[in-house]
Order: C-alpha cells, then sequence, then structure tokens
C-alpha cells in the first residue's frame, strides 16, 4: 500500500467514520479517490490533514469530515444529476461522480477548470463535466438538478442558481456568520427551499456568495 493510500485511509478512520457518516457509497468514494491529485502538487504532503486545504485566493479543498456529512445528509442516489459549486481541482466533483449519474461542476479559475477536466480524465473519471466561468451562474445548460452542493463558505445563495434545482432537489452549502459556520441542507418543494442546519463547519465565503451590505451611519 503506498503511502497517500494508507494516509488515505486514516483519513476515512479519523476524520470521516467517528462524524457520524455511515453510507457505505460515501466511505467508499473517499477511501477510493486519491485525494493528494487533486491539489496543488506544493500541497500534496497536506492533502489529507484534517483541514480545509488552501488551493488559491480564498480558496479550498473541503476538509474530509465537512465534504463527507454533507454529501452524508444530501444523500444523493445513483440515478441523480449534481451541480457541484467551485470544484478547484476536481476532489469533490470526482467524490460525488462515485455517488451520482453525472456531475455538472463548475470552476471560475480557468487554469483550474481545465486542469480538474485534464485529471478526472486521466482517473477515469467519464460521468463528471467540468464548466468554466462563475460560480453564481451555475450551468443553466444542463439544468433542472436532482443536487447542488457549494465547495465553499456562502452567506447566501442567489436566486437564479436555486432556480437550476428541480422541484424536491436538495443543495447543501457552508453558511457562515462572521467566522462561524453551519453547514446547512435546502429543500425544493413547490419552488420553495426550507433549510435545516445539520453540522458546524467553516469554509472562507465564495466571490458572489456574500449578502449585500446595507448602507449604516
Amino acid at each position: 500500500m503506498s503511502d497517500f493510500a494508507s494516509r488515505r485511509v486514516m483519513m476515512v478512520d479519523t476524520q470521516v467514520r467517528p462524524s457520524d457518516v455511515t453510507k457505505f457509497p460515501i466511505i467508499d468514494a473517499m477511501l477510493s479517490v486519491p485525494r493528494e491529485l487533486y491539489v496543488p502538487s506544493d500541497r500534496r504532503e497536506a492533502a489529507y490533514v484534517g483541514e480545509n486545504l488552501d488551493i488559491g485566493p480564498g480558496r479550498v479543498v473541503l476538509e474530509a469530515r465537512t465534504l463527507a456529512k454533507l454529501l452524508d445528509a444530501l444523500d444523493i442516489q445513483p440515478d441523480e444529476l449534481v451541480l457541484d459549486l467551485g470544484c478547484g481541482l476536481g476532489y469533490s466533483a470526482a467524490v460525488i461522480a462515485r455517488l451520482a449519474d453525472t456531475v455538472v461542476a463548475v470552476e471560475e479559475d480557468a487554469t483550474q477548470a481545465a486542469d480538474a477536466q485534464r485529471l478526472l480524465s486521466e482517473e477515469g473519471v467519464d460521468n463528471a463535466l467540468v464548466i468554466a466561468g462563475p460560480l453564481v451562474n451555475g450551468a443553466a445548460k444542463h439544468a433542472p438538478y436532482d443536487v447542488m452542493t457549494v465547495q465553499g463558505g456562502v452567506e447566501t445563495i442567489p436566486q437564479p442558481l436555486l432556480d437550476q434545482l428541480k422541484d424536491g432537489g436538495r443543495v447543501g452549502a457552508v453558511f457562515m456568520d462572521g467566522v462561524l459556520g453551519t453547514a446547512m441542507v435546502g429543500f425544493k418543494a413547490d419552488g420553495h427551499i426550507s433549510w435545516r442546519p445539520v453540522f458546524n463547519a467553516t469554509a472562507p465565503v465564495l466571490d458572489g456568495f456574500r449578502k449585500a451590505r446595507g448602507f449604516t451611519l
């Protein structure tokens, strides 16, 4: 077993399983996807530490616990279409691709988007498509989606983006309030989304997902 493979097992045993993530497909995906390939080469040694991993200004690969618990709450099914916003170099898309029918991943950084598509192709992940563009625009061309995930913090999610979620769909994101954050899952019914808190987590707030600042004296 390679050093990275043994670290992957340790990540699952110490960060994922103890966090009440019990769904086998998620455990299997996190044991199978080589996280070290989907981070900048100079960060590979840190790929399995139990915290968010910086991959660029204001951008992270969510810590394994946060991603696993969010996916657990979203309960992605094998016949579902998932929109993955802020995929970075593709780690989240690679994990979700093992759970879903198809993943449409959006990455604002055109270089990272191209690298993500290349890495996913090299790893044989043929049910994930990476689109370069603003995260807040989503990918309306392929909508509606069964599930939507945001790989970073939000203060709010723009309505045009939520409109790309089908009725009966779910959306998961880490909502930040100052330095504190709560992972929330929203369920869409009759065009309206009802949110429920799932667990505490933190992530830097992504561009386009901040609340408009009111003018105050």
